[in-house]
């Protein structure tokens, strides 16, 4: 592939097929013509093993994530198992591609095997590209596809940030960093003041201890050490949640970091399902004007809610007239007519965490809704002739009240970056 310039995105997309294609990665429109392609190739010994390092990384099982990627990175295994990907790369590669702007030096942070690293390194033949990952195993695999593709502008090193008791050695224009800053996946991060608000207080312990969790702080830390004095951050975390959300911000706005433009939300496709990561971010350092940080909640969802004609939706009376698990189910709990409650419950943990349920009638229909201080809301509103399947709903969750809060998550520090 000869050197594309990121002029247009049918381009760019195209270039990233075919370098996608030289990875031996393939394209699957569904689940099952995927796995099929993957029995044929890969060992159920192999997959047996590659399922239970999985389980591990994702309980946050300390040094899970280098033997993860380590295994994922084997020359058999890595072009089946980053197949899945595909639509994450075309997503992310081109919103990159096109922010690279006029850095000249480029760190790419956590760069796995180097899938991306290589393909921005074949846009951009006149920039200096550095990939980093504390997994042995990926950083093999990069370098043995940066010499076959003949790239004289890319270095891979193998660095654990976390374990790494120097500072950095050279300082970059531009750092690129997806999936790599927040490494426990299952951490719910830090809960609002109520149930009842999204808001959160500016906790420095709790802060601290969000960081500390998920190793997001050292990493941070090391990372804006390296930046050039109006360098640049490209960033993406699996931060959609407010609760994630919120201290991730902070945690780089407390850096130095500044919005230099609107964070664009990041969704992509597995075969059949969408996935939505979050925002992806573009800060800058020490540089005069920026956005302003945004902590309220995520947008309407396209679940309007009109209690005036709510029953005209449906015509199956054994079924939900209304129903909302997303965080704009509170705005539709609000707006209920003459809610009247019927029996409600709040849980509350030692540490201000908080679960509230209640169950009521509300124009005529009978509703119940669930929220808690992690931004989880639920309103579910049927026919009060039905009203039996809600009462049956309030006794699970109030009985299952202590566990249904997401959980505290490990008191370790995590590992440094990410593969």
């Amino acid at each position: 592939m000869t050197d594309v310039k990121p002029v247009k995105t049918d381009e760019v997309r195209k270039a990233l097929d075919d370098h996608l294609a030289q990875w031996g990665l393939k394209r699957w429109a569904t689940a099952r013509e995927y796995l099929a392609w993957q029995q044929r190739l890969v060992s159920p010994e192999t997959l047996e093993r590659f399922a239970e390092q999985t389980e591990r990384r994702r309980s946050g099982e300390s040094c899970a994530d280098i033997a993860f990627y380590d295994l994922s990175a084997q020359p058999g295994l890595f072009p089946v198992l980053h197949s899945q990907r595909y639509d994450y790369y075309q997503t992310v590669g081109p919103a990159i591609a096109f922010r690279i702007g006029d850095a000249l030096s480029i760190l790419d942070f956590g760069c796995g095997v180097g899938i991306l690293t290589t393909f921005y390194a074949r846009l951009f033949s006149d920039r200096h590209f550095v990939g980093i990952d504390r997994s042995e195993a990926s950083i093999a695999a990069a370098r043995r596809k940066a010499d076959a593709l003949g790239l004289s502008n890319v270095r891979f090193e193998c660095l654990d940030v976390g374990a790494d008791l120097h500072g950095p050695s050279e300082a970059y224009d531009l750092i690129l960093s997806t999936h790599a800053l927040v490494q426990h996946e299952r951490d719910p991060g830090l809960p609002s003041a109520s149930w009842r608000t999204f808001q959160r207080v500016r906790d420095a312990d709790q802060q601290s201890m969000f960081e500390r969790r998920t190793g997001m702080g050292a990493r941070l830390d090391w990372l804006t050490s390296t930046l050039t004095r109006q360098g640049r951050m490209i960033a993406l975390e699996k931060t959609r949640q407010l609760a994630r959300r919120v201290p991730f911000q902070r945690a780089m706005a407390a850096r130095g970091l500044h919005l230099i433009e609107k964070p664009e939300p990041i969704r992509y496709r597995i075969f059949e399902d969408e996935m939505d990561d979050g925002p992806l971010y573009h800060v800058r350092k020490g540089v005069e004007p920026w956005l302003e940080w945004d902590e309220s909640p995520e947008p309407d969802d396209g679940l309007p809610f009109d209690p005036a004609c709510v029953n005209k939706r449906s015509r199956d009376l054994s079924a939900p007239l209304y129903e909302n698990h997303r965080p704009s189910a509170q705005a539709a709990w609000e707006r209920l007519i003459d809610r009247r409650v019927t029996k409600e419950e709040t849980y509350r943990e030692p540490d201000g965490r908080e679960l509230h349920v209640e169950l009521g009638i509300a124009n005529g229909l009978a509703y119940l809704y669930c929220a808690n201080t992690f931004d989880q809301r639920q309103l579910v509103v049927f026919e009060s002739a039905h009203a039996h399947a809600l009462e049956s709903y309030y006794r699970d969750i109030v009985e299952g009240m202590s566990s249904s809060l997401p959980p505290r998550g490990p008191s370790g520090t995590g590992g440094a970056n990410g593969g």
